[in-house]
């Protein structure tokens, strides 16, 4: 498995819509284990193929921490969060309800969050890695990031739902933390932050 360079915003990547995946081989199943890997290097709870510089419509979810969170918001938290990476290859929304209001960042616009709105409860369907067909009905966190992850693969962005002074703000801050790297000592950001 290898970290991969995470795409920052203004990459004309991020905002391509993501071709299906064709094939069902061992380079989607390397491309997987790398984005979840990836996904967990830099401490997030998704991450779509777009996000690491390919238009493909695949994205990885880190339901370890949904359900961590999920457990810790019902009084039940538990000692560790146990990373469990889930893979969505040609995912397809197949409904939306109700509206949640949610403070959102991404790993393609680090130290940046805004509140967005997003369907509350979603049903997907989706194939994992061997091509199974799966469908799931998610509501909470989990509706949140698969519906942020879809978005990527239709070349959108989370900050593409706020006000132009926030999405200016975000751009600002982008900019300033990827000027910073030159000065960073840390491998694993330089890794996933550096230059292409």
């Amino acid at each position: 498995m290898a970290l991969l360079r995470i795409s920052t915003v203004g990459e004309k990547v991020l905002r391509e819509i993501a071709k299906p995946v064709t094939e069902f081989n061992d380079e989607l199943k390397k491309l997987s284990e790398d984005m979840a890997e990836t996904m967990k290097a830099a401490d997030g709870v998704g991450l779509a193929a777009p996000q690491v510089g390919l238009s493909l419509r695949v994205f990885v979810i880190d339901f370890g921490y949904i359900d961590y969170t999920k457990r810790e918001k019902e009084g039940d938290k538990p000692p560790k969060i146990d990373f469990r990476s889930v893979t969505f290859v040609n995912p397809e929304i197949i409904s939306r309800s109700g509206v949640e209001k949610r403070s959102e960042g991404c790993l393609s616009i680090p130290n940046f969050s805004a509140d967005v709105e997003r369907a509350e409860r979603i049903v997907c369907k989706y194939f994992d890695v061997d091509g199974n067909e799966h469908t799931i009905e998610e509501d909470g966190l989990a509706a949140v990031a698969i519906q942020h992850e879809f978005d990527h693969l239709e070349g959108k962005l989370f900050i593409d739902k706020v006000s132009s002074l926030k999405r200016d703000m975000a751009m600002r801050k982008v900019k300033k933390y990827l000027n910073g790297l030159k000065d960073s000592t840390d491998a694993v950001e330089l890794a996933l932050y550096g230059k292409k």
